[in-house]
């Protein structure tokens, strides 16, 4: 199973609302991810599933992503990717999907600790990610299972350089 995570892109400080979780991207913020999703696509991941985080600027973030990847399913709203979720749970998730190459969106410090468990197996490591950025990892069918390899990290600056000119 190939594991992309991606941290959500710059938000708003405060939602209209006032609740954490109705914070949209910003205009920068929604303009980087545009950019963003054309570099994931000219990477082709093949996505058979894309997670998100219940938060909107996750749904915001991944939206763009989805679109530039033509990617034909409905995202998946987890509650393992909400901003203080245990990481292990989103692995256990994602063993019961049984798919080969998924995408999580959600935010730090989650993606940085499920970055840290994937890297060495252990619990309690974060890799910090900035906004925008993608890492990849290769892991087994379980990736529960043992230590995944990480293929990439990359980035929002780095993936900006990538993606195709319009």
């Amino acid at each position: 199973m190939v594991i992309h995570l991606l941290r959500h892109a710059e938000a708003e400080e405060i939602s209209a609302t006032g609740r954490d979780a109705d914070r949209p991207l910003t205009p920068a913020g929604a303009k980087r991810m545009r950019t963003v999703a054309r570099a994931v696509a000219r990477l082709e991941p093949g996505y058979d599933a894309i997670l998100v985080s219940p938060l909107l600027r996750a749904r915001q973030t991944a939206e763009p992503v989805a679109r530039a990847c033509r990617f034909r399913k409905a995202l998946k709203e987890s509650r393992n990717l909400a901003p203080m979720a245990d990481p292990g749970a989103v692995l256990k998730e994602l063993a019961e999907l049984k798919a080969s190459s998924v995408l999580l969106v959600g935010h730090q410090p989650h993606l940085g600790l499920l970055f840290g468990l994937l890297l060495t197996g252990r619990p309690g490591l974060e890799v910090p990610l900035k906004k925008a950025s993608l890492a990849a990892f290769e892991a087994g069918a379980d990736p529960r299972a043992g230590v995944a390899e990480l293929r990439f990290h990359l980035s929002p600056r780095l993936l900006e350089e990538l993606a195709p000119r319009r």
